[in-house]
């Protein structure tokens, strides 16, 4: 309307401006009359100026308005109320338009944060990789995971773990890869998927990465629970009723035995048929008791954890776990820092776990020179609780480190292959892992990260 209503004043300004020039050359043709020309020619003098006023005021105004819609300033305002006829509504035009233009800006802003803080709060990292090899973090969780190193280019990427970059390197839009990912002395076994999208010409990969590593820790362990359990219920159905049977018939051959003394030769044979059967019932016990350990692995209730300052729990360790140390010339050191570092822990789990690891490095000393255990703990710089109980003396072989923590499987004598499974499985159930690395000194180093 505001447009109209211009479009009206400025053609009839024009129609005055074509009369009173008609009526200028009609004066002028006619003798005499040199004041009305003169009178006229002002009039008209003034017309043609009203009009470039007029032109000039809306010119003005339209490149303000196109200013404002160019660079989204929606504070403008076009109130024409002393400009003259037509200006006004055209004035309301403008300020309508732009603040449909700020609603529209204002709806866009809106949906574009939404849609920033989902994607910042998606529990998955997402990254992405660009033409170049540039490399863009998206959210939090992306952030979290790769926490304080800088990653902004596919070679920051080498200090995760060659087969990390390797997987990210293959992977192909809607395939599912499964990496190993290190930082900070810990390991996750992520899912990579990948999309590829094209945006202004150029390709770029979008990567999601899940962390599975403690899923794939309980499938594991309740594997290992299920096997066990089965088999400790088949071997104690089979071997108690041995049992049972071997220590019967050594109670009967004690009784013939007692009833035919007077036939030595019998009796000679009695008794070394009562020493097999008793090397049977003592075997059966063996089995039954070997048996009866690894039901443990299949009984370990959920951890009842409360909060205890590590201190505190290493005095109570050190006690019960390194009374004869002195004596057999084992140096021992202990340090926690900060030195009130706390934890949530299941105590007795925690300190029976602390326990076994150092017996194993005292086992571990037999015939080493300077013999030295350390256990210390503090945090990484991923704000986790990490204790660490390390050892001077020959290693782990390679070939079996990652065995160790594999039920029934040890490379002691008279070993149950128990205890550092069951360490395995208390870690777990503290949201936890346990590793096994080499120490300063080159001997072993179990490193619990909670």
């Amino acid at each position: 309307m505001g447009f109209k209503k211009f479009s009206l004043m400025i053609a009839f300004q024009t129609a005055m401006i074509m009369m009173v020039l008609i009526l200028l050359a009609y004066l002028i043709n006619i003798p005499g009359y040199h004041a009305a020309t003169l009178l006229v020619s002002l009039v008209l003098t003034g017309q043609c100026i009203n009009i470039f006023r007029f032109v000039s005021k809306t010119n003005n105004e339209l490149i303000r308005f196109f200013e404002a819609a160019r660079y989204a300033d929606f504070t403008q305002r076009f109130e024409f109320k002393d400009m003259g006829a037509g200006f006004g509504e055209l004035g309301r035009t403008f300020t309508d338009i732009l603040n449909r233009f700020q609603e529209n800006r204002t709806d866009q802003e809106k949906e574009l944060r939404h849609l920033k803080a989902v994607i910042e709060h998606v529990p998955v990292p997402l990254i992405s990789i660009h033409h170049d090899d540039s490399i863009t973090l998206w959210n939090n969780s992306a952030r979290r995971l790769f926490g304080s190193y800088h990653v902004t280019q596919m070679s920051d990427l080498g200090q995760f773990g060659d087969d990390f970059v390797s997987q990210i390197q293959l992977v192909r839009a809607g395939e599912r890869r499964l990496a190993l990912f290190e930082v900070d002395d810990m390991e996750q076994q992520l899912t990579i998927s990948a999309t590829e999208i094209i945006i202004e010409g150029r390709q770029e990969k979008l990567l999601s990465m899940q962390d599975i590593q403690s899923e794939l820790d309980s499938v594991q362990l309740q594997a290992w629970q299920d096997l066990v359990r089965v088999l400790t219920h088949e071997i104690m159905n089979s071997i108690t009723p041995v049992a049972s049977l071997a220590k019967t018939a050594v109670d009967l051959l004690e009784d013939a035995k007692d009833k035919i003394k007077d036939q030595p030769d019998i009796v000679d044979e009695l008794v070394d048929a009562s020493d097999a059967v008793q090397t049977v019932a003592r075997r059966s016990d063996g089995l039954m008791k070997f048996v009866g350990s690894y039901r443990r692995l299949t009984r370990l209730p959920a951890p009842n954890k409360k909060l205890m300052k590590l201190n505190d729990l290493f005095s109570q360790v050190i006690i019960l776990a390194t009374q004869h140390w002195q004596g057999k010339g084992i140096a021992f050191t202990v340090t926690v820092n900060p030195s009130e570092l706390d934890v949530s822990i299941d105590k007795d789990m925690t300190e029976q776990l602390l326990i076994n690891l150092l017996q194993n490095a005292e086992q571990a000393l037999t015939s080493v020179e300077n013999p030295k255990v350390t256990m210390s703990a503090y945090l990484n710089r991923r704000g986790h609780v990490v204790i660490d109980v390390a050892d001077n003396g020959k290693g782990v072989a390679e070939e079996i480190s990652k065995k160790i923590f594999v039920p029934f499987f040890t490379t002691k004598r008279e070993g149950s292959g128990v205890g550092l499974a069951l360490t395995r499985q208390v870690m777990i159930a503290h949201g936890g892992t346990v590793k096994l690395e080499t120490s300063e000194a080159g001997g072993a180093l179990f490193r619990l990260t909670f």
